[in-house]
């Protein structure tokens, strides 16, 4: 949404069947007290209709729309500061939805609450159980202010548009990865007896014209794209409520698009919950609601005509009364009406700790030359620390999923034009972490405004470490993936400052925290490079703790990081003429999304999806494929393989299969379909089986036939690979198998 107006052992891993209900199992010691109830055993869908029974049509209209606002003009205001709001029906025992957002934490506008890693870096971690975790903090707090619909879950791909100003918010380029960490999440945020939601369907790949963008997609391309990671989400986290997004697909506007709402989410993927729209984002009374739209946001510009409509026969009654059952079926689903919550301080120690723990899991080590990291304390005289504010805060995205900071943040200038929101800074010094593992070194702070002074310090100390920033928000998009100086009053060269400082210093370690992808002109010019994202709450100890090996880095790139912006599908975002002009945005790589249109492409990118740095080595060996898709009941791939820690150190590794499909079926040359991340101290191995079920909500092997309309294991030969353990981009053949006509 927005805020203004529209304007040694064995261990088998079963990929595809980890029942959603264990995932959110794994973070049981997160849940709040509130879950300690039996779930009720009536049928959710028995209960609605009893309700719908009951209700007058008033009452119905009443369920479908915001509650009334005291401003159409200038905002609008709702009880417990949340974003929107529909009053409850007191005499039918009708709680009222309190909505706010909560991509990355709850909502600024509710009050003070942990700031997490972006949700980037929660994918950057290929843990499920980290992405439970994430959504237990998230839901939790909500239910704690009293909020019990969460505006959140955003699974928009960005490997289409990495410059998209809300890359932070998502889980990165690939359809099954993206889907499988939101399901986690939004699991684990119904846990708490909250309606998840997942947005924005569909294709709101830029913030560019995003009320008036059309995306141009073929069939086959949405499905295997952007549709499967919704698909993914729906399907695994049981999520109560889709919101449908501002632009257009193929000529439609996706909140009055019945192929979108009604063909596929609602027929072709069962989906019971219901569709809001984003916050002004229905054009029409009548062509939403016919179209599969069941809930206005946040106000009744549109749907208090609706009743008018429903009179006229424009609208079928029928249709009123699927809304409103759709809507009671959420609220009974996700236990609005058997547990009432109550207002209680956050839980704000605990969640500032799995804050950290996300971050340190999700950073992403990217250069690590003559192994200068991790740093040795002991060793350590003296320590340069230059830019991005890392004597004081870490850089959080804006936008609706701004979140205030438990004590209070920093809101930073907004001197560029472009800036839709308020650079907020989170109370979390780098520094200061970082003086405490190296107590003895002597530590000196330069802000990076003169690169010269920033050098002349690097210069005089045994290590330099510069922190670049390359800041993300709702609303707008970056014009390149180069580092921009939107945070600060005096504009700051932040390539020029890197290398002035690694020209004086050959010891310089780079910290970014970016909303995602960045240009690096600097990067052979330095020793190690650390992708921190917006590392949230306690992002300056998680981020000290991984310099000095306190916590081996372990994250994995969920998404490409290009040499250039020329080697993206659309080297310059299309624009809109105007605020009122549908225009077009051509999706010409089709499902050729991120790493896909890299290797379709034969472009070599700055860093590949899957990469990423450990202070220890891993090996894999003894790799197999077993061929179980004759079962009738459960057709799947096994690849079995022996991971070694082959290093001094405790590591984590992440195993990644990959499948390439017939060339007659002109797919993508390889595609992930399943992966583990396995803990291994030094000196020990484990085999691990990973499956591919081919009736996981992914359809790992199959492609969409447009001719049959469906999923579909085509005939040819497919060859399955497994990642290498040190460079995802390097891969090795496990075996082939052939799928007879």
């Amino acid at each position: 949404m927005k805020n203004t107006k529209r304007l040694t052992g064995r261990v088998t891993i079963f990929f595809a069947l980890i029942p959603t209900a264990i995932l959110t199992g794994c973070g049981g010691a997160f849940i709040s007290n509130q879950q300690q109830q039996p779930p009720p055993s009536t049928d959710p869908d028995a209960r609605a209709d009893a309700m719908l029974a009951r209700m007058t049509q008033k009452q119905k209209l009443q369920l479908v729309m915001g509650g009334v606002t005291s401003n159409l003009t200038y905002g609008y205001t709702v009880p417990r500061g949340a974003g929107g709001w529909v009053p409850g029906i007191p005499s039918l025992g009708i709680p009222a939805l309190y909505l706010a957002d909560g991509s990355v934490g709850v909502d600024a506008g509710v009050g003070q609450a942990t700031v997490l890693p972006s949700a980037i870096a929660n994918a950057a971690s290929w843990d499920l159980n980290e992405a439970t975790k994430y959504g237990t903090v998230i839901g939790t707090e909500l239910t704690d202010y009293g909020i019990n619909v969460n505006l959140g879950g955003n699974v928009n791909l960005t490997g289409r548009e990495p410059r998209d100003g809300r890359t932070f918010e998502t889980k990165g380029e690939d359809p099954i990865l993206a889907g499988k960490i939101n399901a986690a999440h939004i699991s684990a945020i119904q846990a708490q007896h909250i309606i998840g939601m997942m947005k924005h369907f569909s294709f709101n790949d830029q913030e560019s014209g995003r009320a008036t963008a059309n995306v141009v997609i073929d069939e086959r391309g949405g499905r295997e794209s952007d549709l499967l990671a919704f698909e993914i989400s729906v399907k695994d986290s049981n999520a109560q409520s889709v919101m449908c997004s501002y632009n257009l697909t193929n000529g439609v506007y996706n909140c009055e698009n019945s192929h979108l709402l009604n063909d596929i989410l609602k027929t072709d993927w069962s989906f019971p919950g219901f569709v809001m729209t984003d916050w002004w984002a229905v054009t029409d009374t009548v062509a939403g609601p016919n179209a599969g739209l069941d809930q206005e946001q946040p106000n009744q510009l549109y749907f208090s005509s609706l009743g008018a409509a429903i009179a006229s026969g424009a609208v079928p009654q029928s249709r009123l009364d699927n809304m409103v059952h759709r809507i009671l079926r959420a609220m009974y689903a996700a236990g609005l009406f058997d547990y009432p919550q109550t207002i209680q301080p956050i839980p704000a120690a605990a969640d500032a700790a799995i804050a950290q723990e996300i971050e340190e899991t999700g950073a992403v080590l990217l250069k690590n030359s003559a192994s200068q990291l991790p740093l040795n304390a002991a060793s350590m005289q003296s320590i340069a620390v230059i830019g991005s504010h890392a004597d004081t805060w870490v850089l959080s995205g804006g936008g609706s999923a701004q979140v205030d900071p438990v004590g209070g943040g920093i809101h930073g200038p907004q001197p560029c034009p472009p800036c839709w929101a308020t650079v907020t800074w989170v109370p979390s010094s780098p520094m200061h972490a970082i003086q405490a593992l190296a107590p003895n070194a002597h530590l000196q702070y330069a802000d990076g405004s003169d690169a010269d002074a920033a050098a002349n310090l690097a210069a005089s100390a045994q290590v330099a470490i510069v922190f670049v920033n390359n800041w993300g928000s709702e609303g707008m998009d970056q014009t390149t993936l180069g580092l921009t100086d939107y945070v600060d009053t005096t504009p700051i060269n932040q390539d020029a400052l890197v290398s002035a400082v690694a020209a004086a210093n050959p010891h310089t370690i780079v910290v970014i925290e970016s909303d995602g992808p960045v240009l690096m002109p600097w990067l052979s010019q330095v020793s190690a490079v650390l992708e921190a994202w917006f590392p949230g709450q306690n992002g300056g100890p998680a981020i000290a703790n991984l310099l000095f090996g306190v916590v081996n880095p372990s994250g994995k790139l969920p998404i490409t990081f290009p040499a250039s912006d020329a080697q993206l599908p659309r080297p310059v975002i299309p624009q809109p003429p105007d605020d009122i002009t549908p225009f077009d945005v051509n999706y010409i790589e089709s499902y050729n999304v991120g790493y896909k249109w890299f290797d379709s492409q034969g472009l070599t990118p700055l860093f590949p999806f899957g990469f990423g740095l450990s202070y220890t080595t891993f090996s894999i060996t003894n790799a197999s494929l077993t061929n179980n898709l004759s079962s009738a009941s459960n057709p799947n791939l096994q690849v079995s393989f022996t991971l070694a820690n082959t290093g001094a150190v405790a590591g984590s590794e992440v195993a990644q299969v990959y499948l390439g499909l017939p060339a007659s079926l002109n797919e993508p040359p390889r595609r992930l379909v399943g992966w583990q991340k396995v803990p291994l101290q030094p000196g020990a191995s484990q085999s691990v089986t990973i499956e591919v079920d081919e009736n996981d909500s992914s359809h790992p092997l199959s492609y969409w036939d447009t001719g049959s309309n469906a999923w579909t294991l085509g005939a040819g030969t497919y060859t399955v690979y497994l990642g290498d353990a040190d460079n995802a981009a390097t891969l090795q053949t496990v075996g082939t198998f052939t799928v007879t006509p």
